[in-house]
C-alpha cells in the first residue's frame, strides 16, 4: 500500500525532488542490507528505509539509472528487466520483443502503456508487443498493478502495466550527459547510445539515443539458432515548460526502429517493425483546497510491421504480411483530497484502427497470389471513466476502493472483412458496442512489523481484435490456423489476492497470492467442418468463450541481511491454471526458484545467483505443449564505479549460464532452447 499513498502524494514539482530522494535512498539501502533466508526478496526493499513497515507490492519502483546502478546488469533488454517480477512471464519467439504474461494469463487480458498511452501492436502473430518500443535506458520506472487495483489504464482482467519514461526536472540550469556501451559474447550483441540532460528554473530536456545489434545466438552445447538476430535503433525526448509556479508543459516523441528480426520459433521473420509515439501533457497543481492536481495529456502513435519470409531457405508457399495500427488519445486526470479522503479520478478514450492483410505467392508462376484481410480494417473506440478512493480508517487500518466503467466499440471499415467475416457469421453486425465494469475493493492491517491486505475484484474485457476479428491467422504453437468470432460475450474476472509481508531490520519476508475465476473464458476451440487455410496448419480453431477458468497464483520472497556488506535473497512462485472441458490452460509457469547471495560496498559489488524451475507437469497437449524438464541455472557478477570530480565510470562485467547448460522454459514457443553460455560487459559513463 505504499503505493497507493505516493499516488494520493501531490506530484508537482517541488516534490519530485523529495521523491527522488526517496527513491535513491530505497536504492542506496538496498546495497547495504543482508538477509539470510531460504527465499528472497524484491529489489525494491531496504530495511533501513525509514518507512520501514511499508512493503511494495504491485507497483514496483525502479529510480532513475545511474552508475550506483549496479543491482542488475545496467544495460539489459527491458523484457530482461521485467523477467525479474514474480508476476511477469515473458513469452519468448526469438531474442528480440518478448511478450509479457501478467498474472500467468495472455497479453490480450492485461492493458500495457507507455507514460499512460494505449498503445496497439500491429503484429498478427504478438512479436512487436509494447514493451519493445521502450528502451531501458529510458525507463525510469514499470508501475505494475494486478487484478483490477489502481486500474487507470483501463478495463481489464490480468492487470495494468505502466512504462514510466524517465525525464528532467525543473531547477537550477544544470547540464548532464552520458555514454553507454556494451557487449554480450553469446551473440556479439552490441549495444551504444547516449542521454543528454539540461534543466533550467522554466525548461528541461531530456534525450536518449540508443542501438542494439546482435547475430544468431547459441543455445548450450554450442548450439546456434538461426534466425535469432536482429538490429534496433531507439529515440526518446522530453521537453517540459513551465508556465508559472502552478502550470506546466510537456511533449515527448519516440521514434523506435528495429530491422532484420529473426523469430527462430516462428515460419517468418520481420524485416520492419517501427513505431512513431508522441504526446503533450498540460498540467496545473494546487487549483483549490480539495483539488492538488490536473493533468491533461493527448497523444497519437503509428505503428508499422512486416512480416516476410524472403530470407528462410524452405518455405512451402512465400509471404508478406504487413500490419498496421494507429491510435489517437487522451487522459484528463484529478487528485485531491476531501477530510480524509485521498481520491484520484481519470476520464480517457481512443480511437485505434488495425489492419493487416497476407498475400501468398504460389511457387507456380502462372497462378495467381492470394489476398485476405487478416485484420480487417478494425475501428476501435474506448472511454473510460475510473474513480479511486483511499482511506485511512485508524492508525493501522486503511482502505482502497475503486470503480471504472467504459464503453467500448468495435467497427468493420473494409467491405471485403464484413464479406469475409459472414462466411462464417451470416448475421454479423459490422459495428458493435460494449459495456466494461470493474470495482475493487482493498483493506490493509498494518500492526507494527507486519503488513496485512486483502483485496477483492471484478472486472470485464471486451474480445481482442484478433479474438473477434481475426481472419485465418496461424498459430505455430499448436498448427492451427485461428479465427475470430465477433459475437462474443465481455470476459469476465472475480478475483482474491491478499499479502502477508513482515520485515525488521535484518529479515524481511512477504507471501502474495492471488486467484482468478474467469467466466465466459475466451480461448481457440477446434472446429473439424472447416478446411485450413495454412498449409503446415493442422486444422481451424475458433475462437469461443467456456464456461469458466481459474488461475491461482503464488510468490513468496525472503531476504536476510547477515553482514554490513553482504545480503542473502531467495524467491519461490507457482501458478496453475484449469479450464472447464480443455483442462490445463496454456503457458503455464511450473515451480521456479531463484536464490543470490551479494557482497557490496560503496564502489564495488559482486553477487552470484542460482535459480531455476522444475519440470511442467500441467502442460496440455491439445494446445501444441510439450513437457520441459527441469533446469539450473549459475549466473556471476561483479561491478566497479569510479568518480573523478563530476564524472562517474561504472564497468560491470558477468557471466550467465557458466555450466552452458542447454534448457527450455514452459514459455518458450516451440521450445527452441535459450542461450547458453554468455559473458557481458557493460560500460556507462556520465560527465
Amino acid at each position: 500500500m505504499a503505493q497507493i499513498k505516493n499516488q494520493f502524494s501531490v506530484c508537482n514539482n517541488s516534490h519530485i525532488p523529495a521523491l527522488l530522494h526517496y527513491v535513491q535512498k530505497m536504492k542506496a539501502t538496498l546495497f547495504s542490507f543482508i538477509c539470510l533466508c531460504p527465499f528472497a526478496i524484491s529489489a525494491q526493499e531496504s530495511p533501513n528505509d525509514s518507512i520501514s513497515n511499508k512493503i511494495l507490492d504491485e507497483v514496483n519502483i525502479e529510480s532513475k539509472r545511474s552508475t550506483k546502478d549496479v543491482a542488475r546488469k545496467p544495460l539489459t533488454s527491458l523484457e530482461g528487466f521485467l523477467e525479474g517480477n514474480k508476476s511477469i512471464n515473458l513469452v519468448r519467439r526469438g531474442a528480440y520483443a518478448w511478450e509479457p504474461f501478467l498474472n500467468g494469463m495472455s497479453s490480450e487480458r492485461s492493458v500495457i502503456t507507455i507514460d499512460g498511452m494505449r498503445i496497439y501492436g500491429a503484429c498478427t502473430d504478438k512479436m512487436d508487443p509494447v514493451t519493445s518500443y521502450v528502451e531501458i535506458s529510458n525507463l525510469s520506472k514499470a508501475s505494475i498493478h494486478s487484478g483490477q487495483s489502481s486500474s487507470v489504464g483501463g478495463s481489464s482482467i490480468a492487470g495494468n502495466l505502466d512504462l514510466v519514461r524517465r525525464k528532467g526536472n525543473f531547477g537550477e540550469k544544470n547540464f548532464k550527459s552520458s555514454v553507454f556501451s556494451g557487449l554480450e559474447t553469446n551473440n556479439m550483441h552490441k549495444i551504444l547510445g547516449t542521454s543528454i540532460a539540461f534543466s533550467s528554473p522554466k525548461f528541461f530536456s531530456d534525450f536518449d539515443l540508443s542501438f542494439r545489434d546482435a547475430g544468431n545466438y547459441r543455445a548450450g552445447g554450442n548450439q546456434e539458432i538461426l534466425n535469432s538476430q536482429f538490429t534496433k535503433y531507439n529515440t526518446s525526448a522530453i521537453l517540459g515548460y513551465k508556465i508559472n509556479a502552478h502550470q506546466e508543459l510537456e511533449a515527448s516523441v519516440i521514434y523506435d526502429i528495429a530491422t532484420d528480426i529473426g523469430y527462430p520459433a516462428l515460419p517468418m521473420d520481420v524485416s520492419l517493425a517501427r513505431a512513431i509515439i508522441g504526446s503533450l501533457e498540460y498540467s496545473r497543481h494546487h487549483i483549490s483546497h480539495h483539488v492538488k492536481l490536473w493533468k491533461t495529456k493527448i497523444y497519437y502513435n503509428h505503428v508499422k510491421h512486416i512480416m516476410d519470409d524472403s530470407h528462410r531457405p524452405d518455405v512451402p508457399i512465400r509471404m508478406d504480411m504487413p500490419g498496421l495500427s494507429s491510435t489517437a488519445g487522451f487522459y484528463s486526470f484529478v487528485q485531491g483530497k476531501s477530510g480524509s479522503h485521498l481520491w484520484k479520478s481519470t476520464l480517457s478514450g481512443h480511437h485505434n484502427n488495425s489492419y493487416a492483410e497476407m498475400t501468398m505467392y504460389p511457387a507456380n508462376p502462372n497462378s495467381s497470389p492470394m489476398f485476405m484481410l487478416t485484420w480487417p480494417d478494425v475501428n476501435t473506440n474506448y472511454i473510460d471513466f475510473f474513480i479511486e478512493d483511499y482511506i485511512p480508517l485508524t492508525s493501522k487500518l486503511k482502505s482502497l476502493f475503486s470503480m471504472g466503467i467504459a464503453l467500448h466499440n468495435n467497427t468493420i471499415q473494409n467491405e471485403l472483412g464484413i464479406n469475409s467475416l459472414r462466411i462464417f457469421y451470416p448475421q454479423f453486425q459490422d459495428s458493435k458496442n460494449r459495456l466494461l465494469k470493474r470495482l475493487s475493493g482493498t483493506l490493509l492491517y498494518e500492526p507494527g512489523r507486519w503488513n496485512i491486505s486483502l483485496s477483492l475484484e471484478y472486472g470485464e474485457r471486451a474480445p481482442s481484435v484478433s479474438e473477434g476479428y481475426g481472419f485465418y491467422l496461424f498459430n505455430s504453437f499448436d498448427k492451427y490456423d485461428y479465427i475470430g468470432n465477433p459475437e462474443m460475450k465481455n470476459e469476465k474476472s472475480a478475483n482474491v489476492s491478499g499479502k502477508i509481508a513482515y520485515k525488521s531490520n535484518r529479515f524481511s519476508c512477504k507471501l502474495n497470492s492471488s486467484f482468478f475465476y474467469l467466466s465466459d473464458y475466451i480461448i481457440g476451440i477446434p472446429d473439424s467442418s472447416l478446411v485450413p487455410m495454412t498449409l503446415a496448419a493442422d486444422g481451424i480453431r475458433v475462437y469461443t468463450q467456456i464456461q469458466h477458468a481459474q488461475i491461482f497464483n503464488s510468490s513468496i520472497e525472503c531476504s536476510y541481511h547477515f553482514h554490513k556488506n553482504w545480503v542473502w535473497t531467495s524467491s519461490l512462485s507457482y501458478r496453475k491454471g484449469v479450464g472447464a472441458t480443455i483442462g490445463n490452460l496454456p503457458l503455464i509457469q511450473p515451480f521456479s526458484y531463484s536464490s543470490e547471495i551479494r557482497f557490496a560496498t560503496k564502489t564495488f559489488d559482486i553477487e552470484a545467483k542460482f535459480s531455476g524451475a522444475a519440470s511442467n507437469k500441467s502442460f496440455n497437449p491439445n494446445f501444441g505443449e510439450t513437457s520441459v524438464k527441469p533446469y539450473s541455472l549459475f549466473d556471476i557478477s561483479a561491478s566497479k564505479h569510479y568518480k573523478w570530480k563530476n564524472q562517474r565510470l561504472n564497468i560491470k562485467i558477468g557471466a550467465e549460464n557458466i555450466f552452458d547448460v542447454k534448457y527450455t522454459t514452459f514459455s518458450d514457443w516451440n521450445r527452441i532452447p535459450r542461450p547458453g553460455r554468455n559473458f557481458y560487459v557493460n560500460l556507462i559513463w556520465e560527465i
